[in-house]
């Protein structure tokens, strides 16, 4: 059985990392490279950089900045934002991308689809699917018109698999930088309407939001983006957390697997006798 992913997506907007929330407010964060060198020494599995001002502006993508943030990828990168065209494709690509993420042009164009999927192969080609509540049910959302549209996420998700996307990205707009755990309701449709891996965004607070979506649900993996950025070693030790109840990686020295958490996934203390026998442990310096 495959191991669950541990997926960061990492949200650029103008350049900056920024922290999202409801797809209407946006903080600064940082420079995506020391954000994703931070990922990569943490042992993130997965990446998605996302540029979520190119398609509004009408940019094509920052190669530029793929092929910095590529160097410093140590794990499978997924790229979006500004992306219109095969070759706009390829050249993301050549600058180190392992797969291209859809959104808008799964919306406007959604033949591309279709045309990436022919040249680079399924598994290179992730459909972005935003989910927005409404008195009628869960309805795909169009963040730059900001209305919805008349399908559902599960709909869209079908047909995108149709068309040959080979994965399936669904955040939950709602649940957006709001650490209120992920929204099962929304997730479990999709995943029952495709049968191409599903990951999951929107939502995460510690690692018992991750611990509920992968075991609760048919998800490949689980991404958070808010969670990730503000606290020194938060994908290990929210590895390590989940992996005391479900099977994922642990592939960094500082795995913390002997070490216990509370409810707000913070280290406990260990005692005096272990932190006195720790001071006569080498450590051998770690090489990616």
């Amino acid at each position: 059985m495959l191991k669950k992913r541990i997926v960061a997506t990492v949200v650029v907007r103008n350049g900056i990392v920024v922290q999202s929330i409801n797809f209407g407010r946006y903080l600064p964060v940082g420079k995506p490279l020391i954000a994703l060198e931070f990922l990569n020494s943490w042992g993130i599995d997965e990446i998605i950089l996302l540029d979520i001002s190119a398609s509004k502006e009408g940019q094509q993508p920052d190669y530029e900045m793929v092929r910095s943030a590529s160097a410093r990828s140590y794990v499978p990168l997924t790229v979006g934002g500004g992306i219109s065209s095969v070759a706009h494709i390829r050249e993301l690509m050549h600058c180190g991308a392992d797969k291209i993420s859809f959104n808008q042009m799964a919306l406007q164009k959604p033949e591309l689809i279709s045309e990436a999927a022919d040249v680079f192969g399924n598994q290179c080609v992730v459909v972005s699917i935003d989910a927005l509540k409404t008195a009628d049910g869960y309805r795909v959302y169009d963040y730059l018109k900001k209305e919805t549209l008349g399908k559902t996420p599960a709909e869209f998700a079908a047909s995108a698999e149709k068309l040959g996307a080979g994965e399936i990205l669904i955040n939950s707009v709602d649940r957006d930088g709001s650490y209120q755990g992920y929204d099962l309701d929304l997730i479990k449709p999709v995943c029952a309407a495709v049968n191409v891996p599903v990951i999951a965004a929107g939502g995460a607070k510690n690692a018992d939001d991750f611990i509920e979506v992968l075991s609760q649900t048919e998800i490949s993996a689980a991404s958070a983006a808010n969670f990730f950025h503000f606290t020194e070693h938060s994908v290990n030790r929210t590895k390590a957390s989940i992996a005391q109840q479900l099977d994922v990686r642990l592939e960094t020295h500082a795995d913390y697997k002997e070490n216990q958490f509370d409810k707000d996934g913070r280290l406990s203390k260990k005692t005096d006798q272990v932190l006195e026998d720790m001071l006569f442990v080498r450590i051998e310096k770690e090489e990616i």
